[in-house]
């Protein structure tokens, strides 16, 4: 049953119903589309969301009735999620997804009905945690990638802005940022390499020792060393104790030694180190060579300065948007912070390059 007595509707209430009812459509359509590239549990979890969808979609049908007929286009939030979805696969979609079944109207619409409005809550965390696998493979480059695209953009904006402003020949502002671009994207490479590598390493380090598994079927069961280990891994004396009895009294000691072994807290996935090096060059080069551009196509003095400041900007503006579409957060607010750092830093260096450029003059 709805939460209100159902009168005659409102035209207001006509066009909402409406949107809902084409909106409802179409996240059924994108669920099903994006299941039907996928396979296992991923396609059953998205089939079921589609299914939900359709449940919704049956509610507004029968609530308008003949009014059901014409239904509008569907909202823009919508067509933004198709869009993704189709463009950009699933990682996209499913972190805007995230934050629109989190944000769902039928919270507070009279005439959706409480499993409606706790669908939408519920679906808000299946959809988080299906976005939180495409996240996950993703956490190796990912970090990389915007790491190197927001350096680039910044550093080598900074750079040809603080060497323009001095008043030297744009040929020189030219090939000073082209140097730029290519020292950064090598740097960052080889930084992101040896990184990864060393956390590879250390991760490594900490990982048990495969050989020493069979060395437990001739343990001394009372001395129990076993339990040393656990405890040496974050376990209590008795839990431990427990524990490295339990696996010596088994049948195949090392094998439950494997099963029951806690394992080193990995915080995030560490990714390939030939991966992030690439990634990292890639990114830095393609931010790097933006404020160039204009000193590329001849621009010269203050026009060069404001184009690219403006090619920058918008850059900084379209990586902030999509770090906050992958992370689940406000993609206006994260772009903004992006524009703000990545100017505040270009308009100190420009600052100083013109302080350089009088006192040398």
């Amino acid at each position: 049953m709805t939460r209100a007595a159902q009168l005659a509707p409102t035209r207001a209430q006509l066009r909402r119903w409406r949107r809902y009812l084409a909106d409802e459509r179409a996240e059924a359509a994108v669920y099903r589309d994006l299941a039907q590239r996928r396979t296992g549990e991923e396609r059953e979890i998205l089939l079921a969301l589609a299914e939900a969808e359709r449940r919704h979609e049956q509610h507004w049908v029968e609530l308008l009735g003949e009014h059901a007929k014409t239904v509008p286009a569907v909202s823009l939030r919508t067509r933004i999620l198709g869009f993704f979805a189709r463009r950009f696969g699933s990682i996209f979609f499913l972190a805007l997804a995230q934050r629109a079944e989190g944000r769902s109207p039928y919270e507070t619409d009279a005439h959706a009905t409480d499993a409606m409005a706790a669908d939408e809550r519920v679906h808000a965390e299946v959809v988080r945690g299906l976005a939180a696998r495409g996240r996950n493979r993703l956490a190796g480059t990912f970090r990389a990638a915007v790491f190197g695209a927001n350096d680039g953009l910044v550093s080598n904006l900074a750079l040809v802005l603080g060497i323009g402003a001095t008043g030297v020949a744009p040929a020189v502002v030219l090939f000073t940022g082209l140097a730029g671009l290519l020292a950064g994207a090598l740097s960052m490479a080889a930084g992101e390499y040896v990184s990864v590598r060393s956390q590879r390493e250390l991760l490594d380090a900490s990982t048990p020792d495969d050989a020493s598994h069979g060395a437990l079927p001739a343990l001394d069961l009372d001395a129990n060393e076993l339990a040393l280990v656990y405890r040496a891994r974050g376990l209590d004396a008795r839990t431990a104790d427990e524990r490295a009895r339990a696996v010596l009294q088994s049948e195949r000691p090392e094998d439950a030694s494997r099963a029951h072994l806690p394992a080193v807290d990995e915080y995030e996935e560490v990714g390939s180190a030939w991966r992030a090096a690439l990634s990292s060059f890639a990114f830095f080069a393609s931010g790097a060579a933006i404020p160039v551009i204009p000193y590329a196509i001849g621009l010269s003095g203050l026009t060069a300065v404001i184009w690219a400041a403006v090619l920058v900007g918008i850059a900084l503006v379209i990586t902030g948007t999509i770090v906050g579409v992958l992370s689940g957060a406000s993609p206006l607010k994260r772009a903004l912070r992006q524009l703000a750092i990545g100017y505040g830093a270009a308009a100190a260096t420009y600052l100083l390059g013109l302080a350089f450029g009088a006192t040398i003059s």
